[in-house]
């Protein structure tokens, strides 16, 4: 099964995830198939906290890719941010 998830990067109390469409058996850091965004959780000044591919992320749940709770809500947020900025 194909999901949609966080991949953990960055240093140590400084947590950085790529949001990632990979195998549901793959490891959490371990090989992917797409990089759709990132997200920063600690993110400060002039970084962006969240930086996503709305519309690839939607192809993936159309052919069937199962995002997880955060990944889904990230998703969501990405895309009220973006009809924000038409």
């Amino acid at each position: 099964m194909v999901t949609i998830r966080l991949a953990r990067a960055g240093a140590k109390k400084r947590p950085f995830y790529h949001i990632v469409v990979t195998e549901a058996k793959k490891p959490r850091d371990g090989a992917f198939i797409e990089r759709l965004g990132y997200f920063n959780p600690v993110a400060s000044g002039q970084e962006a906290p969240l930086k996503l591919d709305v519309e690839r992320s939607k192809a993936w749940i159309a052919k069937g890719a199962q995002p997880t709770e955060r990944a889904a809500q990230l998703i969501r947020q990405a895309e009220r941010a973006e009809q924000a900025a038409q």
